[in-house]
């Protein structure tokens, strides 16, 4: 497989400053010499795998840092953004929206923070009234934030391995030692309320009366997910404020949504302690049915606590995770590896996770590579829940766990495939406004900031074709 050459001097540079060094201090640090750690920092000589191995040794952070999901995400961002009509000028090249938002990230987000106001202000003015946006507005920017975070939360994920250790928690009987720990510690009972899921509502707590009500039909792991975010509501409490602080979210409505979201946060790490879930999902090699059974959580869960393996000192293979319902809508997704989902439109069609739906409770597995070069090994399988009864039209959705193919040996699903063969994958991309490919059949509209051809001698893949040296 050919890796894109990684060019990361200046947060190479970052790390340097943040620990105080010169360039001759870090360059001895890496083994190298002061000479070759000068071109590093100056994007004169690409960080080879070889190299970022080193160098993370030496900084003491994770090899992530320098393929900083942040990083390209912002510039898909930027990219998507300069397609509006509004900025009617010429594209402009990736490389230098590359090179902006490596250089000074912090206005990259400035500028991605007046554009969705700006969208937001033109949808008020063409509505004439209040505008909704408020809650849409505020869920990207909270999953921005996590973004941000790589999808770890070190305080709040050590206090909830903490808890389970010293109260002595343990599988497969979890839900019914967090029922006892509820009850002794906060007074809290747990029972069953029939009908409420069809109201939407998979728990309700009434305070006034001590007591926890779950819906009848949800399963085993569900409770044990919803019992533990209350204790996480409850325990975690003061954790959960201090990083909204630390966040510094813009609404009332972005820190609401960011303590449901910690709160979760916990719950999925009290059932899946960092230190045993790490050492499971190393022995079993990922395998996903088999880490179900071991830590008694579901395949959404499972897939969802290894996205947030990223704890410095024991980091695991850099995931992403996303969930989309059958209209492609994305319901959540995170990434602390370099995959990028795209901001505006929807997502590639390519994506095993819409072929999942096809093969509901299938695990389906497919090589994919990106258009930058990037190989990927993606998993995929349908996790709806029955809605209790004929007439409550369950939800269908499904989810999708991903990782470079360079960590596929660690896994039990790259058993069998030819994954340096760049001919057996399928070209998946962020979506078709930010796709760089131009010949694709399953595009559904054309690539930003490329001039068009609506020539009627022939006729392509798609009713329009790239003009010549765009």
């Amino acid at each position: 497989m050919v890796e894109k050459k990684l060019l990361a001097g200046e947060k190479l540079r970052r790390a340097r400053l943040r620990l105080g060094l010169k360039q001759s201090d870090a360059a001895r640090m890496a083994g190298i010499s002061a000479s070759y750690y000068n071109q590093l920092e100056h994007n004169q000589r690409p960080l080879t795998a070889a190299m970022l191995a080193k160098v993370a040794a030496a900084f003491n952070i994770t090899e992530t840092y320098f393929v900083d999901s942040g990083d390209v995400r912002r510039a898909v961002s930027v990219r998507e953004a300069l397609a509006d009509p509004l900025f009617r000028a010429r594209p402009v090249a990736a490389e230098t929206i590359n090179a902006l938002v490596r250089a000074a990230p912090e206005f990259s987000d400035a500028f991605m923070t007046l554009y969705r106001n700006y969208l937001t202000l033109q949808e008020y003015r063409a509505e004439q009234r209040q505008p909704e946006l408020t809650a849409r507005f505020a869920y990207d920017e909270v999953r921005d934030w996590v973004q941000s975070k790589q999808n770890y939360f070190d305080a709040i994920d050590r206090s909830a391995e903490l808890l389970f250790e010293t109260a002595r928690f343990s599988q497969p009987n979890l839900i019914d030692h967090l029922k006892r720990y509820l009850q002794d510690k906060h007074g809290i009972s747990v029972g069953h309320t029939p009908g409420i899921l069809a109201q939407g509502i998979f728990w309700r707590l009434n305070h006034g009366a001590k007591r926890l009500y779950l819906a009848q039909e949800a399963s085993v792991e569900s409770e044990t997910f919803w019992i533990a975010h209350v204790i996480g509501q409850i325990e975690c409490k003061k954790l959960i404020e201090r990083e909204i602080r630390r966040a510094a979210l813009s609404t009332e409505e972005a820190q609401g949504l960011a303590r449901i979201g910690l709160a979760n946060y916990f719950a999925g790490a009290l059932m899946m302690p960092y230190r045993q879930f790490h050492e499971a999902a190393q022995m079993l090699r990922h395998d996903l049915q088999r880490l179900q059974r071991q830590f008694g959580a579901g395949f959404e869960q499972v897939c969802h606590r290894l996205s947030t393996l990223q704890r410095p000192d024991l980091a695991g293979i850099p995931f992403y995770f996303a969930k989309t319902d059958i209209a492609g809508n994305i319901l959540k997704r995170s990434s602390a590896s370099r995959f990028q989902f795209a901001q505006f439109g929807g997502p590639c069609p390519l994506w095993n996770v819409f072929r999942a739906f096809a093969h509901p409770g299938e695990v389906l597995v497919q090589p994919a590579s990106a258009p930058d070069g990037v190989s990927y090994l993606n998993i995929a399988r349908t996790v709806g829940r029955g809605g209790g009864s004929y007439l409550s039209r369950p939800r269908a959705v499904a989810v999708v766990l991903g990782c470079e193919a360079r960590y596929a040996s660690q896994m039990v699903y790259a058993a069998g495939l030819n994954l340096d063969d760049p001919a057996l994958a399928d070209p998946i991309g962020p979506g078709c406004r930010a796709c760089e490919r131009t010949s694709c059949r399953h595009r559904s509209v054309p690539p930003m900031n490329q001039a068009l051809d609506f020539g009627t001698a022939e006729r392509g893949v798609v009713p329009y074709r790239i003009k010549a040296g765009q």
